[in-house]
């Protein structure tokens, strides 16, 4: 008796390649990972700032749990939710999803940014102590993981309600943990109200530029005035993320959105990973101030522009082709073509290496970790760190890009033999 055609995507979903250790990563990653984010916070404010001090100096549950902690995140998020409601910008829609349908986005990220500066702003002016930040950061952190875990678990039992061409083709394997990890549901939403892509670039990320201003203040606070180190990181930082919301359409051709579900994996990633990580270097400065001469700030400086341009060049590249490939500033680059009748670009930025944009991304990491100076490594943990998720990431595309483009991806890789580093990798 031959399987029916559900049976058969049943066994399809069930079978997809486990990715992340599978189920031992599904279990170990969520215990690791938050332990981690408390653990560089701690460290980045102890004397020695060791990452090889053992055993490690551990938080007071006192210095764990403040209430006003949950209040400032709940409020934070019901602001951010309040504008992505609200009535700015355009709207954009996704790419076309396995039952035909296209969902349309809100692109305001950016306008919610500008807001959130001038409410900013306005606080500082009334006397607000945004350098309060620092005393509350590991409180805050400890909520952030609740509330990651908690909607996490809600985002796995509606998952359940959700038909299954809304579910994710890695995420639906019948494996409770791993799916709870990885995600389960593609887009889920509660109205118009999508809830992957407001936590993808509103509270994370725009709070980590709220963190780093926080730890600014917090050295006026000891100080007087901002030391050089702090400003080049803050502005930075700043500039990273102010691009990634200017450009928020892009977010929606990412694989974060295309093809991962969304559950523990993304959740945590973007409400506690993101803001309470990558502002390590900032909060590092506070209590380890750096004084860095006019040459060598000029030297980062350059650094994190060529990074930038590299980044932006590449990615808008890649956007425009996406969206458009008879656009002119693209439709002289050379392509491959592929079995599914999409084309493959083996020219301009994507012709140097498979991935500029992670060259790019690499470079601006360096350049946001060395005016922390080189006597810790600490300051160094994200360059570190991203590099192996980019190499990671890298590898995830590589294998669902052979499987998506089959041969024409092979002579896509002989024509651009590096990954990401031109005549290294």
């Amino acid at each position: 008796m031959r399987p029916n055609s559900q049976e058969l995507k049943r066994k399809s979903s069930h079978d997809t390649e486990r990715e992340f250790g599978g189920t031992l990563g599904a279990i170990g990653i969520p215990i690791f990972l938050p332990l981690t984010v408390l653990f560089l916070i701690s460290t980045s404010r102890s004397p020695e700032a060791s990452v090889l001090q053992w055993p490690p100096s551990l938080p007071s549950t006192d210095q764990l749990w403040d209430p006003l902690a949950l209040v400032v995140l709940l409020c934070w998020i019901a602001l951010h939710a309040l504008l992505y409601l609200t009535p700015l910008g355009k709207v954009s829609e996704g790419l076309v999803l396995r039952d035909g349908t296209r969902l349309k986005y809100p692109i305001n990220g950016f306008h919610g940014l500008c807001i959130t500066g001038v409410l900013l702003m306005f606080l500082v002016g009334l006397g607000a102590p945004l350098g309060y930040l620092f005393e509350l950061l590991l409180p805050l952190a400890v909520c952030a993981i609740a509330v990651s875990f908690l909607f996490s678990v809600y985002l796995y039992i509606r998952s359940f309600l959700a038909p299954s061409h809304a579910l994710a083709l890695g995420g639906n394997t019948g494996n409770p943990l791993y799916d709870f990890f990885i995600g389960r549901e593609l887009n889920p939403r509660i109205g118009n109200f999508d809830l992957k892509y407001f936590c993808e670039l509103r509270p994370g990320l725009i709070g980590w530029v709220v963190i780093n201003l926080g730890m600014l203040m917090k050295e006026v606070e000891l100080r007087g005035s901002p030391s050089l180190a702090m400003i080049l990181v803050n502005s930075f930082q700043l500039l990273y993320v102010a691009d990634a919301l200017w450009n928020e359409e892009a977010v929606l051709t990412t694989m974060d959105i295309v093809h991962d579900g969304f559950g523990f994996m993304l959740v945590f990633g973007d409400l506690a990973w993101v803001p309470f990580t990558y502002s390590l270097q900032a909060g590092f400065l506070v209590v380890h101030p750096q004084a860095i001469s006019s040459f060598r700030a000029a030297i980062i400086i350059a650094l994190n522009g060529i990074g930038y341009y590299i980044f932006r060049k590449s990615n808008s590249q890649k956007n425009q082709f996406r969206r458009d490939p008879s656009h002119p500033s693209v439709a002289r680059l050379e392509t491959i073509a592929t079995a599914t009748g999409k084309r493959l670009l083996v020219s301009g930025w994507w012709g140097l290496v498979r991935h500029p944009n992670y060259l790019g991304d690499l470079l601006m990491a360096l350049a946001w970790s060395l005016p922390c100076g080189f006597s810790h490594l600490l300051p160094y943990f994200y360059v570190i760190y991203f590099t192996v998720l980019l190499i990671h990431r890298e590898d995830r595309d590589e294998r669902q890009c052979r499987t998506k483009y089959g041969l024409a991806w092979d002579t896509y890789c002989r024509r651009v033999p590096y990954r990401i580093f031109p005549y290294l990798y």
